[in-house]
C-alpha cells in the first residue's frame, strides 16, 4: 500500500504543487488543507501515515498541530516551511516534528525526507513499545517478589519454593504469575 499523506498548506499554489508531486513519486495524498486546526481534524478522522505541513497558517500554526498530533500519537510530521531560524527549529524538535525541510523544496528532498520521517516513526514506534513491554515486566516482578516474601514469611517457605508455588498455582488455574502474586497479596491485605 502506498504511504498515505496529509497535506496542510495555507498557500493553495504551493499545496496543489506538493500534491501532484507527491502523487508523482507514488504517495497517496489522502487529504490536502489550508490551516494547522483542519489538519489536526482530519489527521484525526483518517489516521495518515504522515503529515505533511507548513509552519504559518490561518487559525492554528503548524508547530501547535504538530505538537498535538504528536502527542495524541496520530502521525508523525514533516514541516515544510520557509522559516529556518533555530528558535523555529527549536520549537519543531520540542513538539515531535519528525523532520524539518525547507522552501523552496525540491522534488529530488522530498522522498528522502518522507522516508527518513516514517523510518524514525517507527523506531520511536518500536522503542515506545519496548519500554512499555519493560515496564510490564518490571511491575510483574515487583508484585511476584512481594507476593514471596508474603508466603515466605507465612508459610516459613525458602524463596524458591515459594516462587514453585506461584508458579504452581499459575500453571494449575490458567493464570499469569502475576495474577496469582496479586491475589496472595489481596488475600493477606484482607486478613491483615
Amino acid at each position: 500500500m502506498p504511504t498515505r499523506i496529509i497535506i496542510a498548506e495555507d498557500d493553495t499554489v504551493i499545496r496543489m504543487d506538493l500534491k501532484e508531486e507527491l502523487q508523482r513519486q507514488g504517495y497517496l495524498v489522502v487529504g490536502d488543507v489550508g490551516d494547522g486546526q483542519s489538519a489536526v481534524n482530519l489527521a484525526r478522522e483518517l489516521r495518515p501515515d504522515l503529515v505533511v505541513m507548513d509552519i504559518r497558517m490561518p487559525q492554528m500554526d503548524g508547530i501547535t498541530a504538530a505538537e498535538i498530533l504528536t502527542r495524541e500519537k496520530i502521525a508523525p510530521v514533516l514541516l515544510l516551511t520557509a522559516f529556518s531560524d533555530q528558535e523555529l527549529i527549536e520549537q519543531a524538535r520540542n513538539a515531535g516534528v519528525i523532520h524539518y525541510v525547507t522552501k523552496p523544496w525540491r522534488s529530488s528532498d522530498l522522498k528522502p525526507a518522507i522516508e527518513i520521517a516514517l523510518s524514525r516513526f517507527q523506531e520511536f514506534r518500536s522503542m515506545e513499545s519496548r519500554v512499555k513491554d519493560l515496564e510490564d515486566h518490571l511491575a510483574t516482578r515487583k508484585v511476584i517478589e512481594r507476593a514471596k516474601g508474603v508466603l515466605m514469611e507465612k508459610y516459613d517457605l525458602s524463596e524458591q519454593d515459594a516462587f514453585r508455588r506461584i508458579q504452581k498455582t499459575s500453571m494449575n488455574n490458567r493464570k499469569s504469575m502475576k495474577e496469582v502474586a496479586e491475589a496472595i497479596l489481596l488475600a493477606e491485605e484482607l486478613q491483615g
